[in-house]
């Protein structure tokens, strides 16, 4: 809100629902741990002995679709990575770090890829508006469109394309993890790995589950498999 043309009592009013919110928060965390070790006592020691999740969530960083309670899961048994749109690309260090640590220290055994419908995201990068720096993220969600526009450009619905798009953003995305040095190496190793494309309804709260689930770099194509061992032949 701009600060121009704003009377005293609008600026007041403004800074006690801004106290009031943050105060909320503090006391929000009081009621949490209360209400914790009441049903165990013991609940945060045994949370800073370490953490030992099965499960890494890519998710969307909006804030309706918290990874835990849409799995129904503790603290602790979810390793949780989130940016807007649920996007993984190789350039993104962040998320190559988190990829990295969850697999080859924490060794999780599964790793979702999770979108929701109502992406603000996705939505942004189907239309043909600026929006600022966010605009150089959204090209990655804009060139899924361009891969599947044969399919998208026939659904006259934008509501249903919309949809379908942030379908078919959980897949690529899916596919661009296994085409990462970090998924390909470790399933040279390991045969516990699986990758997972889900999207969250949020009007139901139910996960649908793309059917896109990989444990090999199979079905990526000759170029995508980056077989260690491969040693490249002299000509």
């Amino acid at each position: 809100m701009s600060k121009e043309n704003i009377s005293t009592s609008t600026v007041k009013e403004l800074q006690d629902t801004q106290i009031r919110t943050y105060e909320q928060l503090l006391e929000g965390n009081k009621l949490f741990v209360e209400r914790e070790l009441e049903q165990d006592p013991e609940y945060f020691k045994k949370l800073a002995s370490g953490q030992r999740p099965d499960v890494l969530w890519i998710g969307c960083s909006d804030s309706r679709v918290p990874a835990n309670q849409v799995t129904n899961t503790k603290p602790g048994e979810v390793f949780v990575h989130r940016n807007i749109a649920n996007v993984c690309v190789h350039s993104d260090m962040n998320m190559l770090s988190v990829l990295d640590y969850a697999v080859n220290v924490l060794k999780v055994k599964h790793v979702i890829v999770a979108g929701h419908y109502g992406c603000g995201g996705v939505e942004a990068a189907m239309s043909n508006r600026q929006f600022g720096l966010i605009d150089n993220w959204l090209r990655h969600i804009k060139d899924v469109y361009r891969l599947h526009s044969h399919e998208l450009d026939l659904i006259t619905d934008d509501k249903a394309r919309a949809k379908r798009l942030v379908e078919l953003n959980v897949i690529e995305q899916v596919f661009n993890l296994c085409k990462t040095t970090i998924i390909q190496n470790a399933w040279e190793e390991r045969i516990d790995l699986q990758i997972h494309g889900w999207v969250v309804d949020i009007s139901t709260g139910r996960v649908k589950d793309m059917h896109v689930s990989c444990s090999t770099s199979g079905n990526l194509g000759k170029v995508f498999d980056l077989a260690k061992n491969q040693v490249p032949q002299a000509h």
